[in-house]
Order: C-alpha cells, then sequence, then structure tokens
C-alpha cells in the first residue's frame, strides 16, 4: 500500500511541557486512522504539526513524500484540514469563502463552479450559502470547515472531531462521505466519540500524555474488552433469580454482572471459558425462563479506553498490536 503519511520521532516542547513525545506512525491510502486521546493529551498539537501549522522539536513529517518543513506547499497541496473549531471568516458568507478558497487552492475557474457545486451538495451547505459564516450554528460552521478541506480533492484528509457539534443525522452523512472517500485516500480523525471509530475507522491509536499507548485495527481494539464476547441476556425482572441459577450451573468461572431495566433484568456473562451459547438457550428454555433478548457483545470502547489510558498514566505503558 502507499503510504502517504509519514511521522517519524515527532515531539513537541512548550518550554518545560512535553506536549508530544516520540511519535511515529504511518497513513496508506485507503486507510481512515482514528486518533483517540484524553482531553490535553497531545492530538490537536500532533495533527498541527503534521498538516505544517506547527513546527516539532523534533522528528518529521512526509505528507505524499513531501516534507511538511522543507517543502510545506508541495505537502499542503496534497492536504486537507479541518481544524479544531473549523475556523473560518465570520465576515464572508459560505459562497464567499468557498470561492476564496478556490482561489488560495488555485482551482481553474474552467473548474471551479462545478466544484464548488459538488462540494456544496456533498455537505448539504445549499440553504445558508449566503449567509454571514458567525451567524451559522454550529454544525453548519463544521460542515463549511469540512467544505473548504475537501475543496481541492486532496490525497490527504486530516480532520480534528469533525462530527463535533453535529445532531445524528448530520453524523452519519459526515460518516457516509468519509467511507466514500476513504478508498482514494488517508484520512485521519482526532475524536473523542469512541462509535466514530467502529463507525468509520480501520485502525485506531491512542495517545496519553503525549505518547503512543495503542495502535491496532478497532476489533484489536475492542478485543481488550473484558465484554468482548461476553453474552447478555435479557428477561423478565421476575425471572432474574431463575436466570441466574441457569446460568451459574453452567458458567463455572465466569462473572455475571445484574441490571434492572424497568420490567426487565439485564444479565452480562464474562470472562472464563467461552460459553456454550446454544446449551445456555436450551438450558433457559427448559427450566421455562422467558428471555427478552439474547446477544453476544462486541466489546465496549469506553472501558478498554479507560483502562489503557489510566494504565498507561500509572506505568508508561504501551500497547501494540
Amino acid at each position: 500500500m502507499e503510504t502517504l503519511i509519514e511521522v517519524k520521532g515527532l515531539s513537541k516542547n512548550f518550554g518545560a511541557l512535553q506536549a508530544v513525545s516520540d511519535i511515529s506512525l504511518n497513513v496508506t491510502r485507503g486507510e481512515v486512522l482514528g486518533f483517540l486521546g484524553p482531553n490535553g493529551a497531545g492530538k490537536s498539537t500532533t495533527m498541527k504539526m503534521i498538516t505544517g501549522f506547527l513546527a516539532p522539536s523534533a522528528g518529521s513529517v512526509s505528507v505524499a513524500g513531501f516534507d511538511i518543513e522543507q517543502a510545506p506547499l508541495a505537502a499542503k497541496a496534497r492536504l486537507g484540514y479541518v481544524p479544531e473549531g473549523a475556523p473560518a471568516y465570520g465576515e464572508m458568507t459560505p459562497a464567499t469563502f468557498l470561492d476564496f478558497i478556490a482561489d488560495i487552492r488555485a482551482i481553474p475557474a474552467a473548474r471551479r463552479r462545478e466544484r464548488i457545486t459538488e462540494v456544496i451538495g456533498k455537505i448539504h451547505l445549499e440553504k445558508v450559502m449566503h449567509q454571514r459564516i458567525e451567524t451559522l450554528s454550529k454544525g453548519f460552521k463544521r460542515r463549511v470547515g469540512l467544505a473548504q478541506a475537501i475543496l481541492h480533492d486532496p490525497e490527504i484528509l486530516v480532520m480534528d472531531e469533525p462530527t463535533d457539534g453535529l445532531d445524528p443525522n448530520q453524523k452519519h452523512e459526515v460518516r457516509e462521505l468519509i467511507k466514500e472517500m476513504a478508498p482514494h485516500k488517508a484520512i485521519v480523525i482526532s475524536t473523542h466519540i469512541l462509535e466514530e471509530v467502529d463507525a468509520v475507522c480501520t485502525r485506531a491509536i491512542i495517545i496519553n500524555q503525549g505518547r503512543l499507548i495503542f495502535s491496532g485495527t478497532p476489533l484489536e481494539l475492542a478485543q481488550r474488552s473484558r465484554y468482548h464476547n461476553a453474552v447478555t441476556i435479557i428477561v423478565p425482572a421476575a425471572a432474574r433469580a431463575q436466570a441466574h441459577a441457569v446460568i451459574t450451573a453452567l458458567a463455572g468461572g465466569h462473572t455475571v454482572e445484574e441490571h434492572l431495566l424497568g420490567n426487565d433484568a439485564r444479565l452480562t456473562v464474562s470472562g472464563g471459558q467461552t460459553l456454550p451459547i446454544d446449551d445456555l438457550q436450551r438450558r433457559l428454555a427448559d427450566a421455562g425462563c422467558p428471555i427478552n433478548g439474547f446477544f453476544v457483545e462486541h466489546g465496549h470502547l469506553d472501558e478498554v479506553f479507560r483502562t489503557l489510558t489510566t494504565a498507561a498514566s500509572a506505568s508508561g505503558e504501551v500497547h501494540r498490536t
């Protein structure tokens, strides 16, 4: 696969504070990399260095084969960037702003109107094109920021919290757009929304206190959860003790967590040996225990995130697959 982003030993110091420490990673064409970390972990600082908006204290960044410091114009011509907060000129309208960006990106006049119209349609900006940007909602400002980033159809797209401020329908639209673009680009998404990793990412990294602590696929991340392949059974609350007895008799060495949900009880079985699901369902049926829901858990990414970042803070441990 063609490597479009290559980061080697990237570090950034602000006086005595080391915001980013010796981060190395590659992103190839066709990859969507989820860039995760707690607030203050160094995500935005790293992305600013990758895009050339901030000079590193050490290390290097190559964008489509061009060093971001040695050949910044060539690198940035192949790069689209949605920064945190999606800043824009508030007194402009989306129409004038995108025309201004087209000038900066040197999009030919013969192609410009067609490309702007195409991007407006993809991002669904039609109804606010002639409204001042400073009067737009947070969600629409975010969409204007995304529109300017993809206007020149870059090979590489770097987005800092791309769905921040969007409602569920708008989030779905942006995620579908990312999936549509992904086969032809290298895309990096900084996010604190863990569901975004499952929704669009092919790989995930986690940084904590400026250090890379995990790199792997979303599945490999989920497999670190103690709830990966856990079995959850939902039964009427009145049948909770009966279901628990059946589970306990079959699932030696497992942990059973119980939660009441209105008139239902939710029992989650994790740990121990692989649970014989067919046998469990049969035994519950033989015991006359009604089942309102039965499913195998994928894994809780929020639990893995907390575990990894807390352990890394305490020990400096790095988790790679």
